[in-house]
């Protein structure tokens, strides 16, 4: 047997031991120009890529990591990740993936009753969801048009472009949700995309219109996890949805690549999106073809935390916003753009001289931009529990007071 294909559990450790090292002073990314001839050996391997894979690469756990939807993973992920690599199913097969075939459809059978769903599938994200999602309007509902906000993600867009349908986009609000009064009379051929949480405000369009368009469709990428706490409220209205597209990799503190697309009616759904072959023991859903045991990782985590540790991540990251929220809106030499929905704060300097020095100042992952109506603004974005968030302020008042 190749040992190369053998547990070694000496470089196993060596890995683990690795990962707790300090590289932050690494000098950069370094590798041949040309593949080598003759390999150096997976142990060489592992020491001279460490600093660069674990030095040079972004903390998303650390105490000023503010600044996007990307949050830190609990180390159970990592230990399933590692599973999922030395067994590497595939779950295209009920022959080469028996039990994660299993496990992926518990999975949804727990989570899909959050959103008034009966079932559906997992998705590498939720640009896959989006598109399973309106890929299905059109089959089952015969669509010929795709509505959305200005807000929307730019999944919804090219999902429509894919699939050869119109694309509307339609005017935000000044809270940074869909105008309502701005969408066609007549929604008969449309498949209407609400946003919960959108990308760069964390905006929640009217739910109330899920099932005045011939199919609804909620993108929940940020914001779905939120029906898994104590303002499941916010989402009121989803349920009544023809799809639902939740991203697993932010606010269930997932590995990427993981989501969930989920369905009101999902066995005219999956039929509308399955194909068959003749290697295949079972029809294909969906837009993947061979595709891995994705939902191994979030099954441990929803074991491992239940739904109360769920909840309780969640609802403490929007506490940490609502903090920020705080500071800003009493800070005079700042200014708000609109009341945080979904754990994300979105403020400048008034005075949009400072913007750039303000930013500057501010730790490296605390803080990112984003531009709405020409104007722009900075971004802060609650997806890491263990951020220390008067660390965060008292940098910005120190990066304020110098400007």
């Amino acid at each position: 047997m190749d040992k190369e294909f053998a547990v070694n559990s000496d470089g196993l450790h060596q890995a683990v031991e690795l990962m707790s090292r300090d590289f932050s002073n690494a000098q950069g990314f370094a590798l041949p120009m040309e593949l080598p001839l003759v390999g150096m050996g997976s142990t060489a391997a592992l020491n001279s890529l460490a600093p660069s894979i674990l030095g040079g690469a972004a903390r998303l756990g650390e105490a000023t990591s503010f600044a996007h939807m990307d949050p830190p993973t609990p180390w159970i992920t990592w230990a399933m990740t590692l599973w999922n690599a030395s067994l590497n199913q595939n779950l295209l097969h009920p022959a080469t993936a028996p039990v994660a075939r299993q496990m992926e459809q518990r999975v949804v059978a727990w989570l899909a009753p959050f959103f008034g769903m009966n079932g559906g599938h997992m998705t590498p994200g939720s640009t896959v969801a989006n598109l399973t999602a309106l890929w299905s309007a059109r089959e089952c509902a015969g669509v010929t048009e795709v509505i959305a906000s200005e807000g929307a993600h730019l999944s919804i867009a090219k999902a429509a472009h894919i699939l050869g349908l119109k694309y509307l986009s339609v005017p935000i609000d000044a809270n940074g949700s869909m105008d309502s009064a701005q969408l066609p009379a007549d929604l008969s051929k449309s498949a209407l995309v609400l946003t919960a949480g959108a990308t760069s405000t964390g905006a929640i369009d009217p739910l109330d219109l899920a099932g005045r368009a011939a199919w609804t469709h909620v993108d929940a990428a940020w914001a779905g996890p939120l029906r898994l706490s104590k303002y499941a409220h916010l989402l009121a209205g989803i349920e009544s949805a023809d799809s639902v597209a939740v991203s697993a990799h932010k606010w269930l503190f997932q590995p990427k690549e993981s989501a969930l697309i989920l369905f009101r009616d999902t066995e005219k759904a999956h039929a509308a999106v399955s194909f068959g072959g003749a290697y295949l023991a079972t029809p294909n859903v969906g837009v993947l073809g061979s595709h891995g045991a994705t939902a191994t990782a979030l099954l441990a985590t929803l074991l491992a935390w239940g739904h109360e540790g769920v909840a309780q991540r969640i609802e403490h990251c929007m506490d940490l916003a609502r903090c920020l929220r705080d500071f800003v809106a009493n800070d005079e030499r700042l200014e708000i753009y609109a009341e945080p929905q979904t754990g994300m704060v979105v403020w400048r300097p008034k005075d949009d001289r400072l913007f750039d020095q303000v930013l500057q100042l501010l730790p490296v992952g605390s803080t990112s931009t984003t531009s709405i109506a020409g104007g722009r603004w900075i971004r802060n974005v609650a997806a890491n529990p263990s951020a220390d968030i008067d660390l965060l302020i008292a940098t910005i008042q120190k990066a304020i007071a110098a400007c």
